[in-house]
């Protein structure tokens, strides 16, 4: 639900070294999708994204991703590996393993896709942030700042977003981890226990691969310790 000035702060300081792009998703910020929900999928946005790519004439850059948009970042990596020169995820899993799994989930996305389009918007984000994944953000300083960044999506395109990019609608990605020859490297909060778990099992299938744990950090990392990211992200794209 964030948007691509949720990285400013990093931003700020990659950019003395890099080139920075960033997107707003789907269903978020201020692109808007003209067309069927089918350009809310996962596969749609990263043929658009590579279009974007193409029109901007990079050829090859490094690609980061957090949660939901570390998703996508997986998933253009495993099928456009040769665009990508490293890829970094925080807070990221390749989807779930089984039908069964997925189907479970989808039904909850869809659930959640339908209070977002009924219930009362700033509500529905104080039980989404309640979950335990957030433990740690909710007590964070910048959370009041980052509740109030999240005010201004469109919870109908949210919800659309939901039903179509949920990890309840993507196919598992999991297999295809030990094809992948990109360097990838995987970033967690150390409190972000489910995650950490995620991310380790990815480790152990995924070759060119390193796992690094933010201490005293749960799943929204760029927020709780930007200043750790950075200096992460910079010692990996400077290797």
């Amino acid at each position: 639900m964030g948007n691509c000035n949720d990285f400013q702060d990093c931003i700020s300081q990659l950019c003395q070294s890099f080139r920075c792009l960033t997107v707003d998703l789907p269903g978020h910020g201020k692109t808007q999708v003209i067309g069927s929900d089918h350009y809310y999928t996962i596969s749609t946005t990263a043929i658009v994204l590579i279009g974007l790519l193409n029109d901007l004439n990079f050829s090859k850059v490094y690609l980061f991703g957090y949660s939901m948009g570390g998703r996508l970042a997986l998933y253009l990596m495993l099928h456009y590996p040769q665009r990508f020169e490293r890829v970094i995820l925080e807070s990221a899993s390749p989807g779930l393993r089984t039908s069964w799994e997925r189907s479970q989930r989808f039904q909850v996305d869809l659930q959640r896709a339908q209070q977002l389009e009924t219930q009362d918007f700033k509500q529905f984000l104080v039980n989404w942030y309640n979950q335990p994944i957030f433990e740690t953000l909710k007590y964070n300083s910048k959370f009041s700042k980052l509740l109030n960044c999240r005010l201004q999506n469109n919870p109908y395109e949210l919800a659309k977003s939901l039903r179509n990019m949920g990890t309840g609608v993507q196919s598992s990605l999991w297999e295809k981890l030990s094809n992948n020859l990109v360097p990838l490297l995987l970033i967690v909060g150390e409190k972000d226990h489910r995650f950490v778990n995620i991310n380790q099992k990815m480790l152990d299938l995924s070759p060119q691969t390193t796992l690094k744990i933010i201490q005293n950090c749960g799943h929204n990392i760029h927020v709780e310790n930007p200043e750790c990211l950075i200096q992460v992200l910079l010692d990996f794209m400077r290797r």
